[in-house]
């Protein structure tokens, strides 16, 4: 018997945490596998980066197993030419079929996203979203619905805030360590 379960919808409180990011520079790493759908976070993410003053650059992958490669090979480019990235928002679309790859592609994408994220400590949005049908899939793309592309760019918003926040204190422990080692 087949159980199908309804989604709770969001219910978003507005965000306390106004530290200035005004002036941050994004990376969007987006997989066209669904042009449409596509398009819908892209505009939905670039929408919530503008209102919160930041710049953005976006990159195209064919699939969302690739976002985690360019995301890594595209940031470490950017920090070697001294204009690094102050956080990613990943956009893709997985939707469920008749083999085991949707589930290959939904957690290694986000393994992968996740492992970078913490590794090089830069913020990160994700907003590959994992469905199981087409009508799923738009009902979490649009903005008019659950915008999950505003959502990702939303949570990258935070994490700059958090980091921007904490780095004058990781800045002074690191100092104080410094000039314990030397003493």
């Amino acid at each position: 018997m087949s159980r199908h379960l309804k989604m709770v919808e969001p219910r978003r409180a507005p965000l306390k945490d106004q530290t200035d990011i005004k002036g941050s520079h994004v990376l969007i790493v987006e997989a066209r596998f669904y042009d449409d759908i596509q398009d819908a976070l892209l505009l939905a993410a670039i929408a919530e980066l503008k209102e919160a003053g930041c710049t953005h650059d976006v990159i195209t992958v064919p699939g969302c197993l690739e976002i985690p490669a360019a995301t890594a090979i595209t940031i470490e480019a950017a920090d070697k030419k001294g204009r690094p990235y102050d956080a990613v928002v990943a956009l893709g679309c997985v939707i469920r079929g008749e083999t085991i790859h949707f589930e290959i592609v939904a957690m290694e994408s986000a393994r992968g996203l996740m492992d970078l994220s913490v590794n090089r400590k830069i913020p990160l949005g994700n907003g590959i979203i994992t469905v199981n049908t087409e009508e799923q899939a738009w009902a979490r793309a649009r903005a008019d619905a659950l915008n999950k592309g505003g959502d990702a760019a939303r949570a990258a918003v935070v994490m700059m805030r958090i980091k921007r926040r904490m780095q004058p204190r990781l800045d002074q422990m690191i100092k104080d360590r410094l000039r314990d080692a030397s003493h």
